[in-house]
């Protein structure tokens, strides 16, 4: 591994270790082996760094999910089986990936104080909500239109973030996927009766 992978890597471990707030240079130069200036020349800053470590802690959880969705696949695209399904899934691995849920609760509560790093993550999203969009409608991302991404991306999106915190404040009282999958089904029935 060169300096460039060495730094991710570091910087990954320190993000679960200390999250993002905590984090220094320091930190990433002594547990990646490397030296202040490869942050510079590689990243351009350490935020920069820390949000790229972050997106690659994100990313597997992500296909985690896609993979976990193979049952629901069979099922037509964007249904309501499939809908429960993956939120299943996806709360199925909220224990393991706990420590990436807290960094995302850590951008959104202490914003302020990690101004370029919300700034870069902000560009994130969109990528994000493409990709939950795609997970529960069944359409591949490159397939997916703007006006989907927009609209039922940015659905999934805030269903994903209020339960993430639920789960991270009480997972005892926290909504499961059975509970999330009914109260979709009577806001349906409710909306198309009036």
């Amino acid at each position: 591994m060169g300096h460039r992978e060495d730094l991710l890597e570091g910087a990954k471990r320190c993000l679960l270790e200390k999250g993002f707030a905590r984090t220094t240079a320091r930190d990433i130069v002594k547990e990646s082996g490397t030296n202040l200036a490869s942050i510079g020349y590689h990243y351009g800053s350490k935020d920069a760094l820390l949000v790229e470590a972050y997106v690659a802690l994100v990313e597997p959880m992500g296909e985690g999910f896609e993979g976990a969705v193979g049952a629901a696949r069979a099922t037509e695209g964007g249904g309501i089986e499939r809908f429960r399904e993956t939120w299943a899934n996806v709360i199925r691995s909220i224990p393991e990936s706990r420590a990436i849920w807290m960094l995302s609760l850590e951008v959104i509560t202490q914003g302020e104080r990690l101004a370029g790093i919300r700034d870069l993550l902000a560009k994130a999203q969109v990528e994000g909500r493409r990709g939950l969009a795609a997970m529960f409608t069944g359409i591949e991302e490159s397939d997916l239109t703007d006006d989907v991404v927009e609209t039922e991306g940015r659905f999934y999106a805030t269903l994903l973030n209020g339960l993430m915190v639920q789960w991270l404040f009480d997972e005892e009282s926290a909504t499961d996927a059975e509970q999330l999958t009914e109260g979709l089904r009577r806001v349906m029935d409710r909306v198309s009766a009036t």
